[in-house]
């Protein structure tokens, strides 16, 4: 392995550049952009960068040993970067929304890594064409929350997009952080992440919903020829079978979501990965209560169209809308509807699995998982603290299971206590090892993140660093951190913006 004292000595490539077409104007203001996939775009500079978290694991995977600032936040680049914003649509809250593309960030381009070609990407570096009315900047404390959670789903076993570093910009930037007509100004921040490409649904809607074949067909090629090249197929078969991986990975990514408690709230088909992926960390939360019509997300409160227990539906919805965008380039389109069925599938089973790993059990069974389910929403049940306690239990008694209730004078406890009775009788004596590792003892739970912005928008990133360290080891017990991180949530925290509630503004 070769190890490189900065970005500025890695090796870069520019495929995407390379193999589809672009705008044939470089930078300038927001705008409409035709038959093309991106936009050439430098990244604005900023007063005073500095770097205030880093990812040390993902700095291995890149084979770095020395961060740089200046290219982190764009105040620099280096031979090979040719900077890009990409363009595509999407369908927001279920209606197509037109032009979207990466308003905020810049992908600096491809980098050759331990893990093959990965694309770096700037988010919150400066204007783009698909900036639309706003700055292309991004706040600290929306910053604090993508790169800890990035990089937290990767240890927890969720298939994500990661983060390599996190940097302060010393400028403000205004934001109405709940759209009640209150603009204040907030510390600017930039993350820079890391995957295999950034590209969407949307990335090939766009194309589809302009009627322009041959810039979506430049994008499939690209697609098939860098990203599934092991796919040895021609014609619709292809395309069947290209298409049946982005199924598999999204069923995957999707019940991986509902396994750790994750909410991703802003489930538009703009923010939904081709490699399966979790894109785009906005007003997401972690179930704190069990409940499956549980959302964060302001703009989405009186529709509760993304709603936690909804995940799964419509992850099957925006792949009916991606595969609709391919459609154009087949010769027998009805065979994707094949395709609807086999996400069905998977999602039975990958649920099925999900299941017998958390609660210990060999075979799914579908009466005593439903049983749990009303259970736990009837009694306002810690997620994270029961399914870690269920593996302790013994004996037909909710004495173990206490401390994940937030009421323990209102829950049932004889129905508890006769579906831990049917639950003993199903399940193996030696189950703990193998629960502990499907079920996470720690996970960012929105009031833990708030705690770290409040200390870092004093200037202070001490807990920041700790809740990083300790996140990447989610199945550990960690006895130093229990008491503090291993809690229910706070009363404090039931009713405060960025706990209990939280916006897309960043």
């Amino acid at each position: 392995m070769i190890i490189v004292s900065s970005l500025s000595e890695s090796k870069w490539h520019s495929h995407f550049i390379d193999d589809t077409p672009g705008d044939p104007k470089e930078n300038g203001h927001p705008r409409q952009v035709m038959s093309a996939c991106w936009s050439r775009v430098d990244p604005t500079p900023v007063p005073d960068p500095r770097l205030v978290a880093w990812s040390k694991e993902m700095a291995e995977t890149l084979n770095l040993d020395c961060p740089d600032p200046g290219l982190l936040v764009g105040n620099a680049t280096c031979s090979g970067m040719l900077p890009y914003s990409q363009c595509y649509g999407g369908h927001q809250f279920g209606n197509w929304a037109g032009q979207l593309g990466d308003g905020r960030a810049i992908t600096l381009g491809e980098v050759e890594s331990a893990d093959g070609l990965l694309e770096l990407q700037l988010k919150g570096a400066g204007l783009t064409p698909y900036s639309r009315t706003a700055d292309g900047r991004a706040v600290l404390r929306s910053s604090i929350r993508e790169f800890l959670c990035s990089e937290a789903m990767h240890h927890l076993g969720v298939p994500t997009t990661r983060a390599l570093s996190l940097c302060t910009t010393g400028d403000e930037i205004i934001r109405d952080m709940l759209y009640d007509g209150n603009p204040a100004p907030e510390p600017g921040a930039v993350v820079c992440r890391v995957a295999p490409s950034f590209l969407r649904f949307g990335s090939y809607q766009i194309h589809a919903m302009r009627d322009d074949r041959d810039t979506l067909q430049s994008l499939v090629n690209h697609t098939l020829t860098r990203h599934f090249s092991h796919l040895d197929s021609t014609g619709d078969d292809l395309l069947i079978d290209w298409l049946q991986s982005v199924v598999e990975a999204t069923a995957k990514m999707v019940v991986g979501w509902m396994r750790v408690g994750f909410f991703h709230g802003v489930m538009n088909t703009d923010n939904m990965s081709i490699h399966g992926l979790t894109i785009d960390y906005g007003p997401y939360g972690w179930l704190e209560p069990y409940d499956y019509d549980w959302t964060p997300n302001t703009t989405d409160l009186s529709m509760r169209r993304y709603r936690f227990g909804q995940q799964p539906m419509i992850a099957g919805w925006n792949i009916a809308r991606f595969l609709e965008s391919i459609a154009p380039l087949m010769e027998e389109p009805n065979r994707l509807q094949s395709l609807m069925e086999h996400y069905d599938k998977c999602l039975l089973l990958e649920h099925r699995n999900m299941w017998c790993e958390k609660l210990g059990l060999q075979e799914f069974d579908k009466e005593l998982t439903n049983e749990l389910l009303t259970l736990l929403h009837s009694s306002e049940t810690d997620m994270t603290i029961f399914f870690r306690k269920l593996a302790l239990v013994s004996e037909p008694s909710i004495d173990i299971l206490e401390e994940s209730f937030y009421n323990i004078e209102t829950v049932p406890r004889e129905r508890w206590e006769g579906w831990l009775t049917r639950y003993l009788k199903l399940v193996s004596i030696d189950r703990i090892d193998a629960m502990n590792r499907s079920n996470p003892k720690y996970v960012l739970r929105n009031w833990m993140a708030q705690l770290a912005i409040d200390k870092a928008e004093h200037g202070d990133f001490s807990l920041v660093q700790e809740l990083y360290d300790m996140l990447r080891f989610p199945y550990e017990e960690q006895p130093t951190k229990e008491e503090l991180w291993f809690a229910k949530r706070p009363e404090w925290a039931r009713n405060r913006v960025g706990c209990s509630m939280l916006s897309c503004s960043s």
